[in-house]
């Protein structure tokens, strides 16, 4: 690593609650669950510092965390909201360095490389961006500042809530080495039981072997948690340089049901629902897919994924989901299904060519989900959607 690379992670504290309570300051200290009501099949999108006392997290169901907590507060979630207050960080950010990657709503790398004639040393550079947020927003962050993007977002974590925390050049594998594995993005539940199955629990543990030993027996991810667990950037969203990844790969969304389902139309109505949701983002990056993909997990874990390309770029809701109820009639065996995912690959910034009528009709469907798009922002995600989801709601995205 370079020794003059001062790079932070700036993460919103519990971001969506945060601002819920900028417009119901009654909220505040209080246990609250962003989703919707207690007795929907939805779930909970985030939960306040209050409400995760109790063992409440994002991606709980709904009814699970009301059995967790009965003296919570419910709230639906507003996601013009969320995306107004978002670009009022960015527009933060953008004053302290022009390379900037929001890598989510509520979080985002900044390299102030070379900045300190203007703000000052790293760790006073951060407590001035701290400030400024506040002062821009009236709400809360947590900031982690070092060499490297992977060490910066670690100690964002543990600055938490409403901290910033400087890993001083030379000190990221003493600061990583005890700490859980769990912390080092990348390693999920799965991936930590493998690890801890071969006696690895503490970042220290993996720094300690060889990285040739990791990659022979986890391949290219054993190598990449080789590098990470000394402090390097390596492995995907760490390779690169901040704004690299500004136009994703690929783009996805998922949806686990609270209880497995065998029901055709709640099915089908779900992948309507993950059809739109994955149309959305291709039209706010302007991207056209060329692949389209379907992720089927029965009850019993067992996971099958069926692609399609086309003959041309797609970001219209319709023609997703009419690949992907058909990749779906042909892959369902007709057991419950715990979980179904819809995934846009091959992303182009053009749709290829069509002929004249198909050009005219998609140029119609682009203008009516643009207004759709913007209905949603201002009235909710779930305020205008597509016939098929019309019949029968799925339960809340995740």
């Amino acid at each position: 690593m370079a020794g003059d690379r001062t790079i932070m992670h700036l993460d919103m504290d519990a971001f969506f609650v945060s601002v819920e309570e900028l417009f119901d300051p009654s909220l505040k200290g209080q246990p609250v669950v962003v989703g919707g009501a207690a007795n929907q099949r939805g779930v909970v999108s985030a939960a306040s510092y209050a409400a995760r006392k109790f063992g409440i997290h994002s991606a709980m169901p709904l009814r699970t965390a009301y059995q967790l907590c009965p003296h919570a507060i419910f709230v639906d979630g507003h996601r013009e909201r969320y995306t107004e207050y978002s670009h009022r960080v960015a527009e933060v950010l953008g004053r302290f360095s022009p390379k900037v990657e929001m890598a989510s709503i509520d979080e985002a790398y900044l390299d102030l490389t070379g900045s300190r004639r203007l703000f000052g040393p790293p760790l006073e550079a951060a407590h001035k961006l701290h400030q400024a947020v506040k002062a821009a927003t009236g709400l809360n962050c947590s900031i982690g500042v070092s060499q490297a993007r992977m060490v910066s977002k670690v100690a964002s974590d543990q600055a938490k809530p409403n901290g910033v925390l400087w890993i001083c050049p030379g000190e990221e594998a003493s600061f990583l080495a005890p700490l859980d594995i769990r912390r080092i993005p990348g390693v999920g539940k799965a991936g930590e039981q493998r690890l801890n199955e071969c006696g690895i629990h503490k970042v220290g543990d993996l720094a300690r072997l060889d990285a040739a030993l990791l990659e022979q027996k986890f391949g290219k991810w054993g190598l990449a948690l080789a590098g990470k667990s000394h402090g390097f950037d390596s492995g995907a969203w760490f390779d690169g340089e901040i704004g690299d990844h500004d136009s994703p790969k690929s783009i996805s969304h998922e949806m686990t049901f609270h209880v497995d389902t065998a029901d055709r139309e709640t099915l089908e109505a779900t992948l309507a629902r993950l059809s739109e949701m994955v149309g959305r983002r291709l039209r706010e990056h302007s991207l056209f897919a060329r692949t389209i993909q379907l992720k089927l997990r029965y009850s019993d874990f067992s996971t099958y994924t069926r692609a399609h390309s086309i003959d041309h770029g797609t970001q219209l809701d319709i023609e997703l989901l009419e690949e992907i109820r058909g990749l779906f009639r042909k892959a369902w065996d007709g057991r419950p299904v715990r979980l179904l995912g819809v995934h846009a690959g091959s992303l182009k910034q053009d749709q290829g060519q069509l002929n004249l009528l198909d050009e005219g009709r998609a140029e119609r469907w682009r203008k009516a989900l643009s207004a759709a798009d913007r209905m949603r922002d201002k009235f909710g995600d779930r305020s205008v959607s597509i016939g098929a989801v019309m019949k029968r709601r799925p339960p809340k995205d995740q």
